[in-house]
């Protein structure tokens, strides 16, 4: 098991790599109510599942969305005491220990556990319910003064941990100065503690980018997208193009796509999202320049253990589903070459197409994908990689099997046909130059 090491920005401003310089590849899991909700043999169960399935970062939540100051964990503790007025304090949380196992000590299992496997934790220090009710269940407890105390407080706990990534926000808006500066000074009470050793970034709403609000801030050091659930096909590679074009340069990734088995747009009638919706929005996110790319569960996000129509399944059918065994080989592909050099370059294509037909594509040095949703066919056009030929393999992202396409001269514009077409019958092209035949 490759054991966990500090983090931080490429050279480039593009991925984040190890500190030894070579690349880490973002492959996440939201796993927002994985404190709140499992206790230890479960929470083994959960992690030792995405192990093997090549995930490396688990996002999930200290004070967690759903009731996460009222309903116990597993072990009957909840995070925080109560003020003297009455209202739970981000100044107090609860570690007496002479009250038994508490919920910051499963928390600690729980990190800890993930390390051992080689995961980090993508740790929110709140669910935005907490600053900004907008809806939900809140109740707000955040004000600008002990966001910097609780800021201090938690970074201290975690700061020797070498699988923290820091994830301010928790899916609600800055819709005030008030909302920003909390948030502001969570982060910046965490980077006093921790010297900024551990990465950190924002999850937004819905159809956002952190950079809308947060990009000149100091303490980012990545911008996170939640492309979202309210559609089919939407088109995260703009969020991706657009954050790229920004200054100063910072990493960028879907952090929170269509998740598989959600129901599209919120709502049952409209059908589920399922595997395949999964599979596109990873490459066309990765192939525009993302530094990773986060996967979800309907149930898995949850932890879900009743079954009805919003949530058809328990978390434990659900963590087998094929979107999560198929990511890793989105993970497998792009490693496969020097990912740093990976750069998106829609001009490899002679044509391209609309909609759910969109495709993506990027270069290294001596190499180049191509993703085609639905198996068009896709001109391609030659000499823009080295070489005097060019050799062409379909790589098929459900199962990550390689098939040779053909050997061609590096010149002119070549139609190459995908072994099948139609919805599911997604491909990438990968080409390699070749000096000689």
């Amino acid at each position: 098991m490759e054991k966990c090491v500090d983090l931080k920005i490429s050279p480039n401003g593009r991925c984040i790599v190890k500190k030894d310089g070579s690349p880490f590849f973002w492959l996440g899991d939201t796993a927002w109510e994985l404190f709140h909700r499992l206790n230890k043999e479960e929470a083994v169960e959960y992690l030792t599942t995405r192990a093997s399935q090549k995930f490396t970062v688990i996002q999930a939540v200290a004070l967690s969305e759903f009731d996460g100051l009222t309903v116990p964990n597993a072990y009957g503790r909840t995070p925080l005491l109560k003020n003297k007025v009455g209202n739970f304090d981000p100044e107090l949380p609860d570690i007496n220990t002479n009250s038994g196992y508490t919920y910051w000590d499963h928390m600690d299992f729980i990190i800890d556990a993930a390390c051992s496997y080689g995961l980090y934790i993508g740790l929110l220090p709140t669910w935005g319910d907490k600053f900004n009710l907008g809806w939900g269940k809140g109740p707000v407890i955040f004000t600008t003064d002990n966001a910097y105390v609780y800021g201090k407080w938690i970074g201290e706990r975690y700061k020797n941990r070498d699988n923290i990534i820091w994830i301010m926000g928790g899916d609600r808006p800055l819709e005030n100065d008030t909302h920003k500066l909390i948030v502001r000074n969570i982060a910046t009470g965490i980077k006093e503690v921790t010297g900024g050793r551990q990465l950190m970034t924002f999850h937004p709403t819905g159809f956002r980018s952190s950079s809308e609000n947060l990009h000149d801030e100091s303490w980012l050091d990545f911008n996170m997208i939640q492309s979202g659930h309210g559609g089919v096909n939407i088109k995260n590679y703009e969020f991706i193009q657009k954050d790229r074009l920004l200054d100063p340069v910072k990493p960028t990734l879907d952090g929170e796509p269509r998740y598989e088995d959600h129901p599209v747009n919120f709502n049952a009638q409209n059908g589920y999202f399922d595997d395949y919706d999964v599979r596109v929005a990873a490459y066309w996110a990765t192939l525009s320049g993302a530094l990773g790319h986060t996967y979800g569960h309907h149930e898995i996000w949850s932890f879900t253990t009743e079954k009805k129509d919003y949530y058809p399944m328990h978390w434990r059918e659900a963590i087998h589903r094929p979107g999560a065994e198929q990511m890793k080989y989105v993970k497998e592909l792009l490693m496969s070459r020097n990912f740093l050099e990976l750069t998106p370059y829609q001009k490899l294509l002679s044509e391209n197409y609309e909609g759910a037909n969109y495709m993506s594509a990027a270069r290294g040095q001596k190499y180049a994908f191509i993703y085609i949703p639905n198996g068009l066919d896709v001109k391609v056009n030659m000499g823009i990689l080295p070489g005097d030929y060019i050799t062409a393999f379909w790589y098929d992202p459900r199962n990550g099997g390689y098939t040779f396409a053909n050997a061609v001269k590096n010149e002119g514009v070549v139609t190459f046909n995908p072994p099948s077409s139609g919805r599911n019958n997604d491909w990438v092209l990968l080409l390699d130059s070749l000096e000689s035949l």
